[in-house]
């Protein structure tokens, strides 16, 4: 009996050997490094483990400011500033084949001149609703300081080129010389899993979200279109509810709007 067990752990252990061998080198340090750095953005970038043992470096009014701070910081770094390097060292030759080149800009230029135009208007009415200004900007004190949100905003961006390449950059051109076009659904699940938290809507939404950015960017062959299409969403909404809270504007109508432009201007 002992010797019939020994021969099938045998015969196993040569078959998960074999199993290993066929696998894409690349296609599985991609999949399993995205895996660790989406693990290291919720341990390490959280801004609770910040404001416990690294806020007492900073002056106390800049711990709410840097606590958001950390939080984008490292989704830039281990979102884009460490998958980067990392598929340059080990597989990339180039910039193109990581998603970092200019790719088809032209075509990137027309679809976001279209686009940011639909999401000014539409974050311009969500940002009429007392919920989304009190929920936006996320750091409250960005609302009455234009320096303060400038810097905000700047980070913000920051964090949107990190969650941006982790899932249009890395998985998505790292998988594509071993998946080809089935690479775009690959990088879609995991978004898409990311945002089970979010309001049903939303939910579902990025599921059509990330497998229409993960087809733009493969037809535009590079990440960098699906950083103002996405943030534009959340930098836009922070803009108007900001304008709003320092005017004191509301409705959504062209007199609105140019009431706030007047307010602003004086």
């Amino acid at each position: 009996m002992l010797h019939a067990l020994a021969a099938r752990l045998r015969a196993e252990w040569t078959r998960l050997r074999r199993a290993a061998a066929s696998l894409d080198g690349q296609a599985t340090f991609v999949l399993a490094f995205a895996a660790l750095l989406v693990a290291l953005q919720f341990i390490l970038g959280d801004r609770g483990l910040f404001r416990r043992h690294l806020a007492s470096f900073l002056p106390i009014s800049w711990h709410g400011l840097a606590s958001w701070g950390w939080w984008f910081g490292m989704q830039g770094l281990l979102g884009f500033v460490v998958p980067a390097i990392a598929l340059r060292a080990l597989y990339a030759d180039t910039l193109t084949e990581m998603g970092l080149g200019l790719g088809e800009w032209r075509l990137a230029t027309v679809v976001a001149a279209l686009y940011l135009p639909v999401v000014a208007v539409g974050t311009w009415v969500l940002s009429d609703g007392a919920a989304f200004q009190q929920q936006y900007p996320h750091y409250s004190p960005a609302t009455q300081d234009w320096s303060v949100f400038l810097i905000y905003e700047a980070l913000f961006l920051f964090y949107w080129i990190g969650w941006e390449y982790l899932w249009r950059g890395f998985v998505l051109f790292g998988t594509a010389p071993a998946f080809g076009l089935h690479a775009i659904f690959v990088q879609a699940l995991p978004f898409a899993a990311l945002h089970v938290t979010k309001p049903w809507p939303e939910a579902l939404l990025s599921i059509v979200g990330g497998i229409a950015l993960g087809a733009l960017v493969w037809r535009c062959r590079s990440f960098w279109i699906a950083v103002p299409i996405h943030a534009a969403q959340m930098m836009l909404l922070d803009l108007w509810c900001t304008l709003r809270i320092r005017t004191g504007v509301s409705g959504i109508g062209l007199e609105a709007f140019l009431d706030l432009l007047g307010r602003v201007g004086g």
